[in-house]
């Protein structure tokens, strides 16, 4: 029998720690606002992820982590239509196109990508289902839960600090007139050059994000970096906040700002007590 419950009263955190702790073999699927995913275990370990919101196959994971061109994944995806991850794996590795550890390390990362911005969901549901692994085809990885368990709480703490410190991507930026430290002096990422090369009034911190297909959380801390070492500076509106109408844009950026600081309330211990007990018995 399944395991149900709401993430307002069960979060995240909570449910990776029981998977964990009962070293639990199946699916936890998750609904709500930001969409659905579901996170395949065995035996308590993290072996898979994905996003109800897109098909992600081998090729696509490879070509995000940077290891396969745009035109080559789409080659691999057309010659080998209907094959398993495993298959293309196996052909591309043979052809000498990419390394084994090269996909190791990319699903991975696909995968601890996706539950790191679980981390961030309060609202919807979760429905765990015991010894159900929909896998077949995937290549799968193995982590431990102790450590997405920490990077994932440390990830969210800071996630909420920088929407506190940058609530808006919808800002532009502009370098410093004089810049507390010479560029030439700065050690900077090839992320972090990315962002620098589309400063400008033009672009959005948005279309930035875009533009170097990044996250949120990524764009976020990048342009934090950049506005705390003096490198740019936000473009403030020509127009004072005041004179414009209380639209919907405002609302929302209002809202953002109070759900960031809003604490999850407080489980009671009974009900900790039985889920632990339910799911052990599953």
């Amino acid at each position: 029998m399944a395991l149900k419950g709401n993430l307002k009263d069960f979060g995240i955190t909570q449910l990776l720690n029981l998977i964990n702790l009962a070293r639990k073999t199946g699916t936890l699927y998750l609904e709500g606002p930001e969409g659905t995913a579901f996170l395949c275990f065995k035996e308590g370990k993290l072996v898979y992820a994905t996003s109800g919101s897109e098909d992600v196959n081998l090729p696509t994971v490879l070509q995000r982590a940077g290891k396969l061109t745009a035109e080559q994944a789409r080659v691999v995806q057309a010659n080998m239509a209907g094959r398993s991850d495993r298959d293309m794996a196996m052909m591309l590795i043979q052809a000498g196109h990419i390394q084994q550890q090269d996909v190791v390390q990319s699903v991975r990362q696909y995968v601890l990508g996706l539950v790191y911005r679980i981390f961030s969901w309060n609202e919807g549901t979760f429905r765990f289902e015991p010894a159900q692994l929909p896998i077949q085809g995937k290549m799968v990885t193995s982590i431990a839960l102790e450590n997405v368990i920490m990077e994932g709480s440390r990830r969210l703490k800071e996630w909420e600090r920088l929407q506190d410190e940058l609530p808006s991507l919808d800002v532009s930026l502009k370098f410093a007139e004089k810049p507390t430290t010479p560029l030439r002096d700065i050690n900077l990422t090839v992320e972090e050059w990315r962002v620098i090369s589309f400063v400008n009034p033009r672009n959005t911190i948005q279309q930035i994000a875009q533009y170097n297909s990044m996250t949120e959380f990524q764009i976020r801390k990048i342009v934090y970096g950049l506005l705390q070492a003096g490198i740019v500076e936000i473009i403030k509106p020509a127009r004072p906040a005041a004179t414009e109408a209380p639209g919907r844009s405002q609302r929302v950026e209002d809202q953002v700002r109070v759900s960031t600081k809003a604490r999850r309330p407080d489980v009671k211990r009974g009900l900790i007590h039985r889920l632990i007990d339910r799911i052990r018995e599953l």
